[in-house]
């Protein structure tokens, strides 16, 4: 029996049912035989209805799937990007910290020149002063010098 030909008794099933009185529109059917004949239609149900209930199962389960997949996909990027901005924070750290330890060798030097410079300075003057007094020496010497020869 076909599926077109089980509809078929199903509605002129529906077309001899008996009205109850005062129920508008309610009628009687012969609930076995209606039973009887919807499960003839599952079983004479054509192939393609069959696939296409696989298919759309077998279309949860992708999407499923792809949901899942997407999940993880997603939970990866975050923490790959949680990870690169932990990874810029300790660079900007480092590269602050880089900038203050160079602005401290930078002043460290620059102190240590201008003391270096003045102790050197210092010496300089001292030498200076040490010559100075040696040159007037040498020329009271020589002075002297000449006061004997005359």
């Amino acid at each position: 029996m076909s599926i077109d030909e089980i509809l078929e008794m199903m509605d002129d099933m529906l077309d001899k049912a008996v009205n109850v009185p005062f129920s508008n529109k309610k009628s009687l059917i012969e609930v076995d035989k209606m039973r009887e004949l919807i499960d003839e239609v599952r079983l004479n149900m054509p192939k393609e209805i069959k696939q296409a209930r696989d298919l759309v199962n077998d279309r949860k389960a992708i999407l499923n799937d792809a949901r899942n997949e997407a999940a993880g996909i997603v939970s990866k990027a975050e923490q790959r990007a949680a990870a690169l901005i932990s990874q810029q924070e300790i660079v900007r750290q480092s590269t602050a910290k880089a900038s203050e330890i160079n602005a401290a060798a930078q002043a460290q030097t620059k102190e240590l020149r201008d003391m270096t410079n003045k102790y050197v300075d210092n010496m300089l003057n001292k030498v200076e002063e040490l010559l100075s007094n040696d040159l007037n020496d040498v020329k009271k010497a020589r002075s002297a010098l000449k006061n004997t020869i005359r």
